[in-house]
């Protein structure tokens, strides 16, 4: 069954990757066409399509990286590709000249692509602060209120690198918060470029009253043990709450859960037997699924990512479809949800439609 999936999904490609180069050699190909350039333009076709393969079975650097590249293109000529193709076609019922129009079309929709691609990148490496201002019923506490830094999906690795390490290390320490919370996906499925550009000692700079707590997601995984990825955080001074409850000097406690792809996550029920609810509790959950179980089980505020907001159009219209709170801050009674579209992203550095972001959390307590 795997094996007929991935057959299926290797045709789609296929024929998508065969559309769209026919379509550019309709538009590239000059008045007499050579052989020697049907020859060369095919050959480019073929290895920019299939760097994205190779650079994910091989883990190459350099072909990841084009890979990547190359798979930002493809999204964008996916979508605009099919439309210029369907102008062309209807202005066939114009008097004007079909060639010109054939041209023209082509030269628009490179612009397109060269335009989003540009501005994708901007939103990917230029992130945003985005602010909550939420109240919590808990006035038994001891706190008036509490100062939250919160970025998640950081995906550091080959193209989310040191710099951008170092500029969520300046951004938040500027902001001044009591408590940093990043809830999952840090790596980008491999621990070892994190480890090479030292990005841990990057990360051991950010600076909080109350510390910097951390939980897991669904990309935090190498090939080699969790445990080796919790030390590797933790030498950077970030707390791993792996299925853990910790109370803050007695003020509040944190919740941090095992991704849900984790077949070892406990459920929330058994996590939350001994806390002490008088005080207030947050909760950091990768994946924003099951609010209506946090809220049951009494989470005052439970942060997450995964989501990425959708990353690039169309997404976001999926991400809504599936999830309750796909991005953003939702009350679900006395529990608030706050999901951050991320400060990394995934695959392509580019965002279209959402945009890189640290989110600051004001509580009062009421």
């Amino acid at each position: 069954m795997v094996i007929l999936i991935i057959i299926i999904t290797l045709l789609l490609y296929g024929g998508l990757v065969y559309y769209i180069g026919w379509r550019g050699y309709r538009w590239l190909r000059p008045e007499s066409s050579s052989r020697r350039f049907k020859l060369l333009y095919s050959f480019i076709v073929v290895l920019a399509a299939s760097s994205l393969i190779v650079g994910f079975t091989s883990g190459i650097t350099f072909i990841n990286i084009v890979g990547a590249y190359w798979m930002a293109c493809f999204y964008l000529l996916l979508l605009l590709v099919p439309l210029a193709h369907i102008t062309v076609i209807l202005l066939r019922y114009t008097r004007l000249p079909r060639h010109s129009t054939q041209k023209w079309a082509g030269f628009v929709t490179l612009g397109l692509v060269v335009f989003f691609l540009a501005y994708g990148t901007y939103n990917a490496y230029s992130p945003i602060v985005r602010s909550y201002d939420i109240k919590i019923a808990k006035g038994s506490s001891n706190l008036d209120g509490l100062h939250i830094a919160l970025a998640a999906d950081t995906h550091f690795g080959l193209l989310s690198g040191k710099s951008h390490a170092e500029r969520l290390v300046k951004e938040i320490n500027a902001l001044n918060p009591d408590i940093i919370l990043l809830p999952g996906d840090l790596f980008d499925d491999d621990i070892q470029p994190f480890l090479d550009q030292r990005i841990d000692q990057i990360l051991s700079k950010l600076h909080a009253p109350y510390g910097v707590y951390a939980s897991l997601g669904n990309h935090d995984r190498h090939d080699g043990t969790m445990q080796e990825i919790i030390d590797a955080l933790e030498n950077s001074g970030i707390n791993i709450l792996y299925d853990d409850i910790v109370e803050v000097q007695g003020k509040f406690t944190l919740i941090g859960r095992k991704d849900r792809i984790d077949k070892d996550r406990l459920p929330l029920d058994s996590l939350m037997n001994d806390v002490n609810l008088s005080n207030p509790t947050i909760l950091l959950d990768h994946q924003p699924y099951e609010l209506d179980i946090a809220q049951q089980q009494g989470i005052d505020l439970m942060v997450s990512g995964h989501t990425h907001g959708g990353q690039v159009f169309p997404g976001n219209l999926i991400t809504g479809a599936i999830y309750e709170n796909d991005w953003g801050y939702l009350q679900k009674e006395t529990m608030h949800s706050v999901v951050t579209s991320g400060f990394g992203f995934w695959g392509p550095p580019i965002r279209i439609g959402t945009r890189s972001e640290i989110v600051m959390i004001q509580i009062e307590f009421e």
